[in-house]
């Protein structure tokens, strides 16, 4: 009798719930060409998913989606982690303070992503951002100042993992030159992303540690670069510098 590699059908399942969050409602044959298995194979795993809840087929289209219980997940997740509910008062405080967008950021692997956000209201341009949305550490402002917390070695061992690409003039794609730009984020005590990632957004960051003073999460504002020069960089850059100092305690009351 032919048995079936666990961890292999665990991977195929996985693969189906990152192809549809990625790509959004899609058919059978959608599915199976793009994850490279015949439809029957699809359609079981599909089934599966359906009877536990997690995938709902449109009866009139006959697509698929990933269902809201996702969604119900990754509250659960982010209600659990206890730096949101520290660090939300913060965030809130240098939302309103600058007018612009504040982003809370926890390292995974080569990626920051993104755990938690605050808005101002006053400002009627906004950027598109979302929890749980990943952004490399190599072009990222919130990626720079946590890398920068770290040795050299580990920094370029992060470098060496990731997929280094150019998404703009801006992005520094030469490990010796990513290095001299961190030398300057250890000087100045915050990182910055000068249209790094996306084109006409800059953003100021800083590092923040967890309460075992392992550095863990960060940071950052972000503006489109009308109302982001470089001198504003650096005044909004010592309000986060204060608001490190000010968790660093509560860390430390804990």
């Amino acid at each position: 009798m032919e048995t079936k590699n666990p961890i292999q059908v665990s991977e195929r399942i996985f693969h189906t719930i990152e192809c549809l969050a990625q790509n959004g409602p899609m058919g059978l044959l959608e599915l199976s060409s793009e994850l490279e298995l015949n439809k029957s194979t699809v359609h079981r795993i599909l089934n599966s998913l359906i009877y536990m809840d997690y995938v709902k087929q449109d009866p009139d289209t006959l697509k698929y989606t990933l269902s809201l219980k996702f969604c119900r997940i990754s509250n659960q997740i982010l209600s659990q982690n206890s730096v949101i509910d520290l660090t939300r008062p913060y965030l809130k405080e240098l939302a309103e303070l600058s007018g612009e967008i504040v982003h809370l950021v926890e390292i995974e692997g080569v990626h920051a992503v993104y755990i938690d956000k605050v808005e101002a209201t006053h400002n009627s341009v906004r950027l598109i951002s979302k929890v749980g949305k990943s952004i490399p550490l190599y072009c990222s402002g919130v990626g720079k100042a946590m890398l920068a917390d770290m040795e050299d070695d580990k920094i370029r061992s992060i470098w060496e993992q990731s997929d280094i690409q150019r998404f703009t003039e801006h992005t520094i794609t030469d490990f010796d030159q990513f290095m001299e730009r961190i030398r300057e984020v250890r000087k100045d005590g915050y990182a910055t992303d000068d249209e790094e990632n996306e084109l006409g957004v800059r953003c100021v960051a800083i590092s923040v540690k967890d309460y075992k003073g392992k550095t863990k999460y960060a940071i950052s504002i972000s503006a489109p670069i009308a109302r982001m020069e470089k001198k504003r960089m650096k005044e909004l850059a010592k309000e986060l510098v204060k608001v490190r100092e000010q968790l660093a305690k509560e860390w430390a009351g804990k």
